[in-house]
């Protein structure tokens, strides 16, 4: 137990590689979202989506070629929920409106099945259908239709993107106003970091950006200013502790002192997020992508960056810690 109490890393001794690393990461994204984009889900481009349920399991692959005959050669298709439960998200289309799209998606799943819609009751919604000459429910029955138009979803977008920024300006505020500028300096940077990089994986691997997926990064702004609000307390209570120390040795003893901490909170959250992204379904699938990747370049961040950042900025005890004399002038402490 005493190896482990005294055991030291010179973290902020590797600041420099680890601007170098974090420069060249941002310098790729940045690169990849002026090149390539992001790939817009339904919620931002617009389109249709539909949600259906078999009476039996079926298999991806099948509904995808069904309606890829059928002229949705750009559907995405995935479970949720159950192997009988599909959703179908189709893009906007021009020669056709929503509800054209999702009748001829349902016309070409129930033709599939050799069944032809006969009624449908007005008040469960469930369709009966005709086939080999028999009525019977439906194999393939409709949940849930949803159109999104282009103006919803550039609407969308831009809000989203005016929440991630009042995020960040209410976070600067607030460290500036509970630390000092420096800090907030420091913890924004981290953030940005955070984001621009997570973004970044989604942009290169051209992965889906949903709503969900927007969430998730609004999330990790909390978790990576967590992370980061508890390093910068222990380095307030430090620089009054450590009074001989430069703000190098002090910083560094900060992070190591949290590094446990840090370490525990990460897996233990990791350890879930790992469970949705394997067990969650592909309804999920980047949600719990976005969270995994923000947790690890969060906890990268809060050391090597927002620390560092700060240190850069040339913070001291006379920053942190001032003092009121009788006559109201402030001073630094002793």
């Amino acid at each position: 137990m005493a190896s482990l109490k005294n055991f030291h890393i010179d973290f902020l001794g590797k600041r420099k590689l680890a601007m170098v690393f974090s420069l060249a990461l941002i310098i790729i994204s940045l690169g990849s979202l002026m090149t390539r984009g992001l790939s817009f889900g339904i919620d931002f481009t617009g389109g249709t989506l539909v949600e259906v349920t078999y009476q039996d399991t079926v298999a991806i692959d099948d509904v995808r070629d069904t309606l890829s005959s059928s002229g949705f050669e750009d559907a995405v298709v995935q479970y949720f929920g159950t192997a009988k439960d599909v959703m179908i998200r189709v893009p906007l289309k021009s020669d056709m409106k929503g509800a054209q799209v999702s009748e001829k998606i349902m016309l070409s799943l129930h033709e599939k099945q050799g069944e032809f819609v006969t009624d449908t009751d007005p008040i469960s919604k469930q369709q009966t259908c005709s086939a080999d000459g028999q009525r019977q429910v439906c194999q393939v029955q409709m949940q849930r239709v949803e159109f999104v138009g282009p103006q919803v979803g550039d609407e969308l977008a831009n809000q989203g993107g005016l929440a991630m920024l009042y995020a960040l300006f209410g976070i600067l505020a607030y460290v500036a106003f509970r630390f000092e500028w420096r800090f907030a300096v420091g913890s924004v940077a981290a953030l940005v970091h955070d984001v621009v990089i997570t973004v970044g994986v989604f942009s290169v691997f051209q992965l889906e950006f949903t709503l969900t997926v927007l969430a998730a990064l609004l999330a990790v702004i909390g978790y990576s200013l967590n992370d980061t609000i508890v390093v910068f307390d222990r380095i307030r209570e430090n620089f009054r502790k450590m009074r001989k120390e430069t703000p190098l040795n002090i910083m560094n003893t900060s992070i190591n002192q949290t590094l446990p901490r840090t370490i525990l909170t990460s897996l233990t959250t990791l350890l879930v997020l790992i469970s949705l992204f394997i067990f969650g379904g592909d309804i999920i699938h980047n949600f719990s992508v976005a969270l995994i990747l923000g947790v690890v370049i969060g906890t990268y961040s809060s050391i090597f960056i927002a620390s560092p950042v700060v240190l850069s900025l040339g913070v001291s005890r006379d920053n942190l810690l001032k003092v009121k004399q009788e006559g109201g002038e402030e001073t630094a402490t002793p």
